[in-house]
Order: structure tokens, then C-alpha cells, then sequence
């Protein structure tokens, strides 16, 4: 299969280099398109001000595998790739592996995830990796996984364009309890800017956010309470998959916000005139 392959810690990675490397040795034809340095936390942020550069590499990956180090955010290699960098569309889109995991309302911010949504966006069903530790360098066993996993999706394609936010934990594959598909957790974080002073005299800050807690939504979704979150999943030593899509409509309150918008239709709206 042809297989896009980005991730939000840049070229020098090892995560990337492994999964890549991996992949390529599966039989696969790969093509690396990632930051020329880290960009974590990102988001979906896009380079609209000034151009975006990309470099091939040679030096860092498997031979089978070609590479460019991108100058831009995650989503503009990935956004990059298809419209400029690739002949045809990859047949899947991979993300990863990220340093730390992606669990809950991390999604909002990774941009490792970001990435691979960007390959939902151009019709492509994404996977984004990510090993649940920020020091653990051994990201063999989520590469493997990766493998299994596209060759499980060969045999059973999904029926629409999905992202399925994969995360590993940190554990040899023996350790590892099974897999699982989970709904997206809550992660609640307790940010704190510290106040610093440059040798200019000039003050800034450095933006340091700490897990405070990780909510038990078992008590928050009634209507499938045997499904559980990736935080929770994770603290069992469980592989986990929740998918994902771009759509964030809150499709469950949309009959109900209807009536509440009440006074507020467009036939009401001359009370606004001046």
C-alpha cells in the first residue's frame, strides 16, 4: 500500500524514523512528510503568511523510504504532500509515533492528531500513534501494532473515512493486556504560567500545564456506559482506538437548541434596528 507518514516531533524523531522504518520493511512504499523540528501542540494551525520550504532527506530512514523535513506545522506537511509533493493519494495516512500520549481533550491541541485529521479532510482514512510515556525511547512494539493494524484494515476496510487516535502504552508487547475501542475521555489540566525574567530585564512567560485529574465519564454518558474512555482503558494496559471526524456539530442537543432559539429567529430580528 502507499502510505503517507507525518508527525508533530519532526524529522529527527525516533518515533517516526521506527514507524517508518517498519513499515517499509512490511513491503509497504512510505513517504515521510514532517516538520524540519518539533512542533507539539500545535493544533491545526496552517502557514498562510510566509512560504512553507521542504527539503528531501536521505541519511534517516530506511532506503525504501523517501522523506521531505518540511519547514511548516504538521497539518501543512500532510496538506503539503497531497497537493504538491505526491503523485497520487496515499491509500492511508499515518501519524506518529508521538513522544507522550494523545488521551481525552489532548486531541484539541496534538498535533500529531491534527495531522492525521488533515488526511480525513482530503478523503483518507488516518491513524494517529502515540507510546504513553514522554521518556520510554523503545516505539518497536506501537510500530508493530501499526502493522497489524493497517494489515486489519486491509481485510476489513472501514465503510467511511474515519481517524482512529491510537495510543500505546508504554510496555513491552508481553505486558500489553489486549486492545480496545474506546470513546474520548476527559483530561483536565491545571495550567500555570511562571513568571520569568530575560537577561534584557524583559518579562515573559513559560506556560507549564500539570494533570490535576482524570474524569470518571462512565457517570457522564448514560447512553453507553459499557464503553469506556482512553484515559481509563490506558490505566488497564489496554492498546486504545477511539475514532474520530472533523465534525464537531453536538448533534444531541440540535432539536433542542431549535426551540430554544425561540425569540431570537429572523422574524424577530427588527427589534434590532436602530
Amino acid at each position: 500500500m502507499k502510505l503517507l507518514v507525518g508527525n508533530d516531533d519532526g524529522i529527527f524523531a525516533a518515533g517516526i524514523q521506527a514507524l517508518a522504518n517498519t513499515l517499509a520493511a512490511a513491503g509497504h512504499e512510505v513517504t515521510v512528510v514532517c516538520p524540519d523540528r518539533e512542533r507539539s501542540a500545535t493544533g491545526h494551525g496552517l502557514t498562510i503568511h510566509q512560504p512553507i520550504r521542504a527539503e528531501q532527506v536521505d541519511s534517516l530512514f530506511d532506503p525504501r523510504v523517501r522523506a521531505w523535513a518540511c519547514s511548516g506545522t504538521p497539518s501543512d506537511c500532510i496538506k503539503l504532500a497531497f497537493g504538491a509533493l505526491l503523485e497520487s493519494p496515499p491509500d492511508y495516512v499515518l501519524s506518529g509515533i508521538n513522544q507522550g500520549s494523545n488521551l481525552g481533550t489532548d486531541i484539541l491541541y496534538s498535533g500529531t492528531v491534527s495531522a492525521a485529521m488533515e488526511g480525513v479532510i482530503e478523503g483518507t482514512t488516518s491513524i494517529a500513534l502515540s507510546l504513553t510515556s514522554f521518556s520510554q525511547q523503545n516505539f518497536q512494539p506501537a510500530a508493530q501494532f501499526a502493522k497489524r493494524l493497517l494489515d486489519h484494515l486491509m481485510a476489513h476496510p472501514f465503510s467511511q473515512t474515519l481517524l482512529l487516535n491510537v495510543n500505546v502504552p508504554a510496555l513491552p508487547m508481553a505486558q500489553i493486556k489486549g486492545v480496545v475501542m474506546t470513546r474520548q475521555g476527559i483530561r483536565r489540566y491545571h495550567d500555570m504560567f511562571e513568571k520569568r525574567i530575560d537577561p534584557r530585564g524583559k518579562t515573559y512567560y513559560w506556560l507549564a500545564g500539570e494533570v490535576m485529574e482524570e474524569v470518571d465519564e462512565l457517570t457522564l454518558d448514560a447512553g453507553n456506559p459499557q464503553l469506556i474512555t482512553d484515559v481509563q482503558a490506558i490505566r488497564q494496559n489496554l492498546i486504545t482506538l477511539t475514532p474520530l471526524h472533523y465534525n464537531l456539530t453536538a448533534h444531541q442537543t440540535l432539536e433542542s437548541l431549535a426551540t430554544w432559539l425561540g425569540p431570537l429567529k429572523l422574524e424577530s430580528c427588527g427589534d434590532l434596528a436602530p
